[in-house]
């Protein structure tokens, strides 16, 4: 049983890393497409280009803001566990960084086909990464944690909550941006897209795939082989 365990936690583990670097090659697309971000994007890239803060560590330090909302929100309630998602933002800031590097070499693309193209992929990209990324259940991104910590104490449904912190994350970069650059800069056409249509396409992805994935995660078959080959080398 410690085996089955051991390996379908490996199998987890290399869903949820995936899923988090799917993510930010996604977001690496919608910064390339320069049509604006993805809504969980707004605020790191608007520090960027007020603060001058690379992306990836503006995104950390983002994570930071939403984990010490937590705290506040939760007080008492909340969990020393939940510091782990501190890990999961320097991971998924360098992932970000990483990401932005490979697309330097890519062409910044004049053409409006290929700039909404390149925000199609990045639909795609998050769709699939977040896909991955949340049925392992092993630690949700600061954003969700905040978003969780506000249903749990306000007892609104967490989709509502999401919705609602999508929305406020867009304007907060948009007015932002609007009094320090005279400009929407992260906020654009793609963002409102993006906010449309990641959910549409996860929904697709999931009808297609979902089973496949949850056996993946939990089929003991491969455990069971494993173990034979196991048995047959100690006997």
């Amino acid at each position: 049983m410690d085996r089955i365990w051991k390996f379908n936690m490996i199998k987890r583990l290399l869903a949820y890393v995936l899923g988090l670097f799917m993510m930010t090659i996604g977001i690496g697309f919608s910064l390339k497409s320069n049509l604006g971000v993805s809504p969980v994007s707004s605020i790191p890239y608007t520090i960027t280009l007020i603060a001058g803060i690379e992306m990836g560590k503006a995104t950390i330090l983002f994570h930071i803001i939403l984990i010490l909302m937590q705290i506040v929100i939760l007080r008492k309630d909340f969990e020393i566990k939940n510091l782990s998602q501190l890990v999961v933002a320097v991971v998924f800031g360098y992932f970000t960084t990483f990401s932005n590097y490979l697309m330097t070499f890519l062409p910044t693309p004049e053409n409006y086909a290929i700039r909404f193209l390149l925000l199609l992929m990045s639909i795609i990209f998050v769709a699939v990464g977040i896909f991955l990324y949340l049925p392992p259940d092993i630690v949700p991104l600061a954003g969700e944690g905040a978003m969780q910590a506000v249903s749990q104490k306000t007892g609104i449904a967490f989709p509502r909550v999401k919705v609602v912190f999508d929305t406020s994350m867009v304007l907060i970069s948009g007015i932002t941006c609007l009094f320090v650059l005279r400009g929407l800069g992260s906020v654009g056409a793609g963002t409102i897209i993006s906010a449309v249509l990641v959910g549409t396409v996860l929904s697709f992805i999931m009808k297609l795939f979902r089973e496949k994935l949850d056996k993946f995660l939990n089929d003991d078959s491969e455990v069971s082989v494993i173990n034979e080959v196991g048995n047959a080398h100690s006997s």
